[in-house]
């Protein structure tokens, strides 16, 4: 088998692997990192190397502008001391223990290389989280902690991360000497990417071709990393300022011909960068131990272990820690959000505490060491041990956790939608409001049936949409054959059966995209 076939055949059998997880509600990360591992005992396994210097490029800069882009600033202000809280004093806590417990198992292993390994294996990634929590509607506060911290984690741990990599090549480490580099790289990273994001947004809106705007998109994708890699900026919070200013102002400059296929490929590059960021770590795992003699793979999986016993520990017991200083405080000075959300409680302590899942950054990072950094094969075994051994520990328990505490916030989303939509019903019909002609009645039905009734008639609202989409679901199945048998008896070409396919695509996308927004 070819090099080729064989990575086609690993990420097919990856797909396998998340549709299965799927399937039994577990996050998909999980299954990839149990694959990842029976990969790295399977004899004969080809073996691929990412260059080092494109690793965090490839993996993290599109992955990471497809969770910011979604963020919501809104949120992320409403709840900056948990997420600061996590996103960085949680990273430095966690780089330091870690640090410190490798020390202590590989004393001759230098600080600089123990800080890489802390800040490879510090910032856990949503996405695994996520896609456990999702499913069962829990409240919205923790989302938005988890994923503010997913974001800005990153952006903290990879700075360590790069910081600990020159020292180790300069064989030296001053913070008077790093600091400035420090302050220069965050300041500079607030103010070039949200400039990035107002150039990128008025030059790509000028752009029809859809084939062309995805492409470009991507592109910058890439190359805003790689411009602030090359000035000394932190290539993650340049990402993040991009993506967070870009979908504040992108939605209204772009159409929804370029929005919905956009949309659909950026999924699918993220799935397929987290299978072949699985598929490589796990294939460099076995030429690493089958280097070692057996004293020292003894010595690797130990330090493994212990560190991943250590990073879930100091999650556990630095947020538990900090949530129960927030709930005296809160008793204390009385608790007032800006907005409805669910009060700070133990339960949803232990529910973020157990969201700490390691995942694609923590691999990139791995990979992205050069050949030639002290202990690099430990590092690489130790950053996929935690990747595995919390998707799988955590991870798998996180829904029977969820499940168990029972936590429910009256559903805010679901209450700003239902306000949302009754207020753009309102605006829409009021533009042709004197308007009595049957057209103007055709399209009053239509957007009344697609944004339904308001916050007080919510029941009733889902009532009209469910039929709507049941009604909307046959007509247009019964259009689809009809174009369909015409076609099979020839009385139509194939060139005149596309133009109304496509046309019936986006029909479907319509109602589709209905359908998932009153199900959300």
């Amino acid at each position: 088998m070819n090099e080729f076939e064989a990575v086609v055949s690993l990420v097919l059998a990856a797909v396998v692997l998340a549709a299965v997880a799927r399937r039994v509600g577990a996050p998909y990360p999980a299954f990839l990192a149990l694959g990842g591992a029976i990969l790295a005992f399977v004899p004969g396994a080809p073996v691929f190397a990412v260059p080092p210097e494109v690793a965090l490029a490839l993996f993290v800069a599109p992955v990471l502008l497809d969770a910011a882009f979604d963020a919501s600033p809104r949120d992320l202000r409403d709840n900056w001391v948990p997420v600061t809280s996590l996103a960085v004093f949680a990273v430095g806590l966690t780089t330091v223990a870690v640090a410190l417990v490798s020390r202590a198992l590989v004393p001759a292993m230098p600080w600089p290389a123990a800080i890489a390994l802390g800040a490879v294996v510090a910032p856990p990634d949503a996405a695994a989280a996520t896609a456990v929590l999702r499913q069962l509607r829990p409240p919205h506060r923790i989302l938005t902690i988890l994923e503010g911290e997913s974001l800005l984690n990153d952006a903290t741990a990879l700075l360590i991360y790069r910081l600990a990599v020159g020292a180790a090549a300069a064989h030296s480490f001053s913070m008077a000497a790093v600091a400035p580099t420090f302050v220069v790289a965050v300041l500079g990273s607030v103010i070039v990417g949200p400039s990035l994001a107002w150039l990128l947004v008025r030059v790509l809106q000028r752009v029809e071709d859809v084939p062309t705007a995805i492409i470009l998109q991507f592109v910058s994708a890439f190359g805003i990393w790689i411009i602030a890699d090359r000035i000394g900026l932190s290539g993650v919070l340049t990402v993040v300022c991009f993506a967070v200013t870009a979908a504040r102002t992108s939605p209204e400059r772009t159409p929804a011909r370029i929005r919905v296929p956009a949309y659909a490929v950026w999924d699918t590059v993220v799935f397929l960068l987290n299978v072949l960021a699985f598929i490589f770590i796990g294939l460099q795992i076995r030429p690493i131990l089958d280097s070692l003699a057996p004293a020292a793979r003894v010595q690797y999986f130990s330090v493994a272990g212990a560190v991943v016993l250590t990073v879930i520990v100091v999650r556990v017991a630095w947020h538990m820690s900090f949530n129960a200083v927030i709930r005296w405080r809160d008793r204390r000075l009385g608790f007032h959000p800006p907005r409805p959300m669910l009060r700070p409680t133990v339960r949803s302590g232990l529910v973020i505490s157990w969201s700490g899942m390691r995942g694609i950054v923590t691999l990139a990072a791995a990979l992205a060491l050069p050949a030639e950094f002290p202990y690099r094969d430990l590092i690489v075994l130790t950053a996929f041990s935690v990747v595995l051994g919390t998707l799988v520990f955590q991870g798998l328990t996180l829904k029977p956790l969820l499940l168990a505490l029972d936590l429910r916030d009256g559903d805010p989303v679901g209450q700003e939608v239902d306000r949302a939509r009754e207020r753009a019903l309102s605006a829409a019909l009021g533009t042709f409001e004197s308007d009595t002609s049957p057209v103007a009645e055709a399209v009053r039905h239509e957007f009344t049936a697609h944004l339904g009734a308001g916050a007080d008639e919510r029941a009733e609202g889902q009532t009209i949409r469910a039929a709507h989409t049941d009604l909307h679901r046959r007509a247009l199945e019964a259009a689809r054959n009809t174009v369909l048998d015409m076609r099979a008896k020839d009385d139509i070409g194939d060139d005149a059966f596309h133009v109304l396919e496509e046309e019936f695509d986006w029909i479907e996308m319509g109602s589709g995209a209905q359908d998932r927004a009153g199900s959300d």
